[in-house]
């Protein structure tokens, strides 16, 4: 995610007993890479640990898995990249998507009508996957646009509010399916395009799984509560065995207007008066208003599925998954053919899930799966002090999740899956975001960074979120016992983030290789690379414990050694996010998000240039988010 949205409010205020109330602090150790250490030893960097203070790192040597020389820390507007490898800029904010018979060209002033902006390319890149169809040189990139940034979308920002800009804003949320070809030695989008579409927050959607039609979810518009117009806040994603699109609908609730005073439901999910993110939709789109339509944000917070190879196919919340502001829907495959899917929530103190089928994959694409994900047990995971975990099973009549604890049934269990988490004594996590899944089993998720944690009324520290204004984060990772479907797992610290020659001894870390900070985004290749990006807020980049640490960047790790390179510098005020490959490995597809982001998080509509103009440095443009295509130059496998 890009907008600090979480600094907001932290809207967990349950009593759920934390890992440092119940436990024995003598007893709480941190394992990593399997040998146990003690927590106030790993708040310390490890042995060989070297800060780089600017500097690339000395050889290529170590892991056999990085064989690339890591770039240098930087400040400089551009993408940096490893010597040896290529950056080419495609897709950009604006650009043609290549929609049948519209193709109407970026405009630097940003004059683009809402109606132009429907069939280009959203704002804001973030989550990615590509779907080939001919081998390794053509095929669907599918990508999410997160939020948008009046500032650079309008010539005038909020002034002369109306309802073609709260359209246009609209339209430049959701997902792009766009068709890519390698041609002479460069990547391309191709237009038009039979499979090329755009998802916007204005798309008709269905609504399946237990909570479709549930009371929480009819509308004067939709009395049935199984069918919702748009997806919006589109940040991670999924791809499944099956071929189709998961796309997470995060910070949803800060679109809506709330009513004066909220229920506790609505302040459970941190509904208040007024709409940070939303532009102020609510003045020309009632829905948008909650306190006229209290159930449409019930509507959103969903994963939605996509079929990218069918435009006519409509997109569907999967409501067994569960609703939360989600980051992203890895999915796996079990020992048995069910599949599982894993889930963090972008907020702080909210929790990490997984979905398990009821039933196994079968062949024959989403036509055969069409109902896969709208049946099964969705958990939330308890990390123990001791090493272990459980995952704890949302499901209605279980437990506390009765209609004495405000559940009358299994659709309001997961519509208020929030609530549900906090009877059943979830572990309050430090913004769990992206997670991926290694060769070996362990799944990894990255833990962004929590300055509440450990505050008076908030959260205590315990052992898998183990500092006090945690600046930096840190990932987190387990193994399911047995199989991916197992209710148990062992668990323990990747890496805790940080720059050694912090003085604060939490914010130092113990990374070993190249030090970075806030992990957000995560992939694990074809090899088994882990792919770490990071997303330091703007207003936080180049200061306080954060100074010494450049620009946001792409990182590679080694997960058998430990060793984490750093491999992609972005440009100023950008977010890396979202990664994907080829199937030969020899291009990655990489995410910029919002380049030249000011520290208010708004950009001056007056001076859009102000802090960058990447990637066109047009004299009158203003900076694109953008996907960068990135090869060897002797096209061998990247990070090799």
């Amino acid at each position: 995610m890009a907008k600090d949205f979480n600094a907001m409010e932290d809207s967990n205020r349950s009593g759920n007993a934390s890992i440092h109330d119940v436990s024995d602090p003598a007893r709480r150790t941190l394992l990593r890479g399997g040998v146990g250490a003690a927590a106030n030893g790993l708040l310390a960097p490890l042995a060989g640990v070297v800060s780089l203070g600017g500097c690339a790192s000395a050889a290529a040597g170590g892991s056999p898995l990085l064989g690339f020389k890591s770039v240098p820390v930087s400040t400089a507007d551009t993408v940096t990249v490893p010597d040896g490898y290529s950056a080419q800029v495609i897709a950009q904010w604006g650009e043609p998507a290549g929609v049948s018979g519209e193709n109407a060209a970026f405009k630097w002033d940003a004059s683009n009508t809402a109606a132009e902006q429907e069939a280009q390319l959203g704002m804001h890149h973030d989550g990615i996957h590509f779907y080939p169809h001919s081998g390794s040189t053509a095929g669907l990139l599918v990508m999410n646009h997160e939020y948008v940034d009046e500032g650079l979308l309008f010539a005038d920002g909020f002034a002369n509010w109306s309802s073609e800009k709260v359209r246009k804003a609209q339209a430049a949320h959701g997902v792009s399916v766009i068709e890519v070809q390698f041609k002479d030695g460069r990547w391309e989008i191709v237009r038009p395009s039979p499979w090329a579409r755009r998802i916007t927050a204005n798309t008709p959607c269905g609504i399946s799984g237990p909570a479709a039609g549930h009371a929480l979810l009819r509308t004067a518009a939709d009395p049935t509560g199984r069918r919702v117009l748009g997806t919006l806040n589109n940040c991670a994603s999924g791809k499944t065995p099956w071929g189709t699109y998961l796309t997470c609908e995060e910070n949803f609730i800060f679109y809506f207007n709330g009513p004066r005073e909220p229920s506790a439901h609505e302040r459970r999910w941190g509904l208040r008066p007024g709409n940070p993110a939303g532009g102020r939709w609510h003045e020309f789109d009632a829905r948008f208003d909650a306190a006229r339509h209290a159930n449409e944000p019930n509507r959103f917070g969903w994963v939605v599925e996509i079929d990218p190879f069918n435009p006519s196919h409509t997109p569907v919340k999967r409501t067994a998954l569960g609703r939360a502001a989600h980051e992203g829907a890895t999915t796996v495959v079990a020992k048995d053919g069910r599949v599982v899917v894993y889930m963090g929530e972008d907020a702080r103190f909210e929790y990490i899930y997984k979905f398990v089928s009821r039933d196994a994959i079968r062949p024959g694409g989403l036509r055969a799966n069409a109902e896969l994900l709208d049946h099964g047990t969705l958990y939330v995971a308890r990390f123990d002090a001791d090493g272990r975990g459980r995952w704890l099973p949302l499901v209605h009549g279980q437990g506390p999740l009765n209609a004495a604890n405000d559940f009358a049934d299994q659709g309001e269990v997961l519509i208020k899956s929030r609530q549900a988490s906090d009877v059943l004594g979830a572990t309050k996590m430090d913004r769990p975001e992206w997670i991926d899944v290694d060769p070996r089993g362990w799944v990894y998720c990255t833990l962004t960074n929590n300055s509440n944690r450990g505050a008076e009324r908030m959260a205590p520290v315990d052992a898998a979120n183990p500092r006090a204004n945690n600046t930096m984060g840190h990932i987190i990772r387990w193994k399911d016992d047995g199989d991916f479907t197992g209710t148990g797992f062992s668990w323990n610290h990747f890496v805790l983030a940080g720059e050694p020659a912090n003085a604060r001894a939490e914010a130092q870390g113990n990374v070993k290789g190249d030090a970075f900070a806030c992990p957000d985004g995560l992939w694990v290749d074809a090899r088994g690379v882990l792919w770490i990006q990071t997303d330091m807020s703007t207003s936080a980049i180049g200061r306080g414990e954060l100074k010494a640490l450049g620009n946001n960047i792409m990182l590679a790790a080694d997960p058998r050694s430990g060793e984490i390179r750093r491999f992609l510098v972005g440009p100023v005020g950008c977010e890396i996010t979202g990664a994907t490959a080829t199937p030969d490995g020899c291009t990655m597809f990489v995410n910029i998000q919002h380049p030249g982001e000011s520290p208010s998080e708004r950009s001056d509509s007056a001076a859009p240039r102000r802090h960058s103009n990447w990637p066109d440095f047009h004299p009158a443009g203003r900076p694109r988010s953008a996907t960068v295509a990135i090869r060897k130059n002797d096209g061998g496998v990247i990070g090799t």
